[in-house]
């Protein structure tokens, strides 16, 4: 089992840069099976690969507190990670209904002690190609990105992020947000032609 001193040091480790990835490939089938028998640096590997895009899906229902939900998250998945069983796809799934159920506590604490934090806001990263529509977000800046996601009813944009960024189908995302496939496919496609007018708007190239 991982250990749970070492998650806070995972926070500081670098996000994904905007460049292109010239690292190595990562098996992470290989690691998943190391961490689960306690392999730290193996779990390590699983991080790197997996929290910049669990901390873009948490932004979209959390905000600015993504990172300390993220690592509240990640410490659960660490006491957990020896009795998880199932490949890397189900192992982001889990991960992202573990954030999400970690999320949904931080913002019912909100609600009994309001502060000022505005939930809004994620990162879309790659397109999935079977949507013509997700063509539209290829010219997207970070920044741009983040101001236009913005725009979406928050359940579109959750469900946008975990199909696009994380990259779950969508029956795996509606196991997650608790909906009917078919609700997802609808939520996705409506949230990615909003998107794509958004851009039309402010003009960028299609």
């Amino acid at each position: 089992m991982a250990s749970m001193g070492h998650v806070h040091e995972l926070d500081r480790t670098p996000r994904l840069s905007s460049g292109a990835d010239t690292s190595p490939p990562v098996d992470l089938d290989r690691a998943l099976e190391a961490a689960r028998e306690g392999d730290e640096e193996a779990f390590r590997t699983l991080y790197r690969q997996i929290q910049p895009r669990l901390l873009r899906y948490l932004r979209t229902l959390v905000g600015q507190e993504a990172e300390d939900v993220a690592s509240e998250a990640w410490l659960h998945i660490a006491k957990d990670i020896g009795s998880f069983s199932g490949d890397t796809d189900r192992f982001r799934a889990w991960t992202a209904t573990i954030a999400r159920h970690r999320a949904l506590d931080h913002l019912r604490y909100l609600q009994r002690r309001p502060t000022e934090n505005t939930p809004h806001g994620h990162l879309p990263e790659r397109p999935a190609p079977e949507n013509t529509e997700n063509q539209a977000l290829d010219t997207l800046s970070t920044q741009a990105a983040l101001g236009l996601i913005a725009c979406l009813p928050r359940d579109q944009a959750e469900i946008v992020v975990l199909r696009v960024v994380v990259g779950l189908d969508a029956k795996t995302v509606a196991r997650i947000v608790g909906k009917r496939p078919g609700t997802v496919r609808t939520a996705a496609h409506r949230g990615l032609r909003r998107l794509e007018r958004l851009l039309n708007d402010v003009g960028h190239p299609r």
